[in-house]
């Protein structure tokens, strides 16, 4: 069970991985034409409207990923992950997402099994609850509904 770390909103951590910074500009057919700020802007009015409480981290280096998962211990109710490229090799985040005992949701802009067979698998996957792909940036408002859910359905 999960629980609300304080009374009030439901907080959620969105952890932005390697390269998603350069969104607009990297492989926009791929990743979609919207900056980084945008999205971000889209993320915190989706967590606003939801009545969520919202904390978005973005790092290329795993190791500071991994510090912002641990660092959700105590604040965060749930945690919206899109770890890029470490989706498909890091162990490390698979092992600090499991340990966090947090509800994650996997998220990627593209559909990542429609493109190269390298981006089909996930080491992370296994220990999140679940996976949303392909939807553009509209996948982290997707993510936020999905969380948002999970924790409720956790105190019922």
């Amino acid at each position: 069970m999960v629980q609300l770390t304080r009374p009030g909103p439901i907080h959620i951590l969105v952890i932005h991985g390697p390269n998603l910074n350069m969104l607009g500009v990297r492989d926009p057919d791929i990743y979609g034409r919207e900056d980084f700020a945008t999205v971000n802007r889209q993320i915190e009015a989706h967590a606003t409207s939801l009545g969520m409480e919202v904390r978005i981290q973005q790092s290329n280096g795993e190791g500071e990923i991994i510090g912002f998962i641990q660092n959700a211990y105590g604040w965060a109710n749930a945690i919206v992950l899109n770890a890029g490229a470490y989706t498909h090799y890091s162990y490390a985040i698979r092992d600090a997402v499991a340990d966090s005992r947090l509800p994650t949701v996997e998220v990627h802009l593209s559909n990542v099994h429609a493109r190269e067979e390298f981006r089909r698998h996930s080491v992370i996957a296994p220990v999140c609850t679940g996976v949303i792909a392909g939807f553009g940036p509209h996948s982290y408002l997707l993510a936020l509904d999905a969380a948002k859910n999970l924790v409720e359905e956790s105190h019922r």
